[in-house]
């Protein structure tokens, strides 16, 4: 058994295990860094990047398809599925080398390709080596949740980690789950050419704000998907090509492949947790505001932590442990300033307070203003005008934002920076965007917010007023 002593040990490759190790190697400190499957994670090899090349396969079709209000005659849009599983695959070939083992290895890391299992609170075992480290950080991420329905074991069905290697086009693909990853996947295979339906036992993105959400649900229906709700799946059955997935209310759904898309697991199963003394939760490990577990030494970062599942909130967390693992700084982790989106078109993006949650917390005080892509120029050039965004104000500072429309996800980011940094609605409108931009949608939303006070009140009137009159 060989020993190794580290200031810092990381197990696990994904986007925050990467961005601890390489961080801390850079500034000074010596690491270990532990994987047992794919070097990059869920994210590179079975999440954010294979699912959001598929989406640009189905955006392609699409549009060949639908050109003709462009003044371009619509074409079959024809999809090659293994084709376009082999540009899922070069997509992912042209990333991986950022995550590489070799990648790594040059900033001074030592690279274990062993999955890591705790034997005492200061020690990790991988492989025929035993790491002892000052500070351990869990970076573990998330598996596809599986529920145990009945019939299930029996069935073959996919996941988000094995749909990306199937090389043939469901004729009829059954999805259970109706969440961002239900809805994507859904998407992308009605527009190549594939029957879809969708079996969400609750409400379909339930966890968006249900306005926006509608108008997300109401394109896929009009593309042709299927959305079954309150359809809890009771018991699965049949074979390859015939499948049958009946819900509790007795509703049968029948389909050639069936896709899991319910939610997802923290990877805990193979940390022995209980050594370490670290405490684990429903689901994931519990952690202090800092990302520290139970364990002082040892923090979980990431899908683990049992909090918000993003690619982008890993690295997040690795920032924040980075301050007080290398500099002995407090640094907590906060979510009211972290943006989401889901990938559909039209898209759908949220940062800080939804509309009911700001009315819960701020009452009275809370304005809401929006603004619809219509009035938008190039969201009328572009053919791209269903959409709106919804901004929560109080006191003159967004406290929320909800956008569904194109480039929704790019748009997020200015109000992801406000809710960061605390700035005012007159920060906003202060902002001038280039015409004719999408871009221009924030902007115009602050100046919703302001209209009302300029335009409808007596006093400004009055004061413009005695200007024109008296002064020169």
């Amino acid at each position: 058994m060989k020993r190794v002593k580290t200031d810092v040990l990381v197990i696990g490759a994904g986007s925050g295990g990467l961005s601890v190790a390489a961080g801390a190697a850079q500034m000074g400190a010596d690491v270990v860094l532990l994987e047992g499957h794919e070097m990059g994670g869920d994210c590179l090899n079975y999440g954010c990047v294979p699912s959001k090349a598929l989406i640009a396969t189905g955006k392609a079709a699409y549009g060949q398809k639908n050109s003709a209000r462009f003044g371009v005659a619509d074409a079959g849009g024809v999809v090659d599925y293994a084709a376009a599983k082999d540009h899922v695959a070069d997509v992912i070939a042209t990333i991986a080398p950022m995550d590489s083992q070799e990648r790594f290895e040059g900033f001074g890391i030592n690279v274990i390709r062993e999955f890591g299992t705790f034997i005492s609170e200061t020690e990790v075992q991988a492989g025929d080596t035993v790491i002892t480290a000052r500070r351990i950080v869990i970076a573990t991420g998330s598996s596809p949740l599986v529920p145990p329905i009945p019939g299930l074991e029996t069935v073959p069905y996919e996941t988000n980690e094995t749909l990306f290697d199937l090389r043939e086009a469901p004729e009829h693909l059954l999805i259970i789950g109706g969440g961002p990853i239900g809805m994507e996947m859904a998407q992308a295979h009605i527009r190549m050419g594939c029957a879809v339906t969708v079996i969400e036992g609750s409400k379909a993105l339930g966890k968006d704000d249900p306005e926006l959400a509608e108008v997300v649900l109401s394109t896929l229906k009009d593309e042709g998907v299927v959305i079954e709700e309150d359809a809890l799946a009771a018991e699965i059955r049949g074979a390859a090509g015939a499948i049958e997935v009946e819900a509790k209310d007795g509703r049968v759904f029948k389909g050639s492949h069936l896709l899991m898309a319910v939610g997802r697991k923290a990877n805990t199963d193979k940390l022995n947790l209980e050594a370490a003394k670290i405490a684990p939760t429903r689901n994931g490990i519990e952690v202090d505001d800092s990302m520290r577990t139970t364990n002082k030494r040892v923090y979980a970062i990431g899908d683990v932590a049992g909090g918000l599942q993003f690619t982008h909130v890993a690295g997040y967390h690795a920032g924040v442990i980075i301050r007080s693992m290398l500099f002995g700084l407090p640094s907590k982790a906060k979510t009211s300033h972290i943006p989401w989106a889901t990938y559909t078109d039209p898209e759908l993006a949220q940062v800080g307070l939804t509309e009911a949650q700001a009315r819960e917390q701020h009452g009275k005080r809370l304005e809401v203003v929006r603004f619809h892509y219509t009035h938008n120029d190039r969201a009328i050039a572009e053919r791209k005008t269903k959409g709106f965004i919804k901004v929560m104000v109080v006191r003159g500072r967004p406290v929320g934002a909800s956008i569904v429309g194109y480039q929704a996800g790019e748009l997020i980011n200015l109000w992801a920076l406000a809710l960061a940094n605390k700035m005012k609605m007159s920060q906003i409108a202060a902002m001038v965007a280039p015409y004719p931009t999408i871009g221009e949608i924030n902007k115009r939303a602050a100046g919703a917010y302001f209209s009302p006070r300029l335009f409808e009140s007596g006093m400004v009137k009055k004061v413009v007023g005695f200007v024109q009159r008296f002064v020169p």
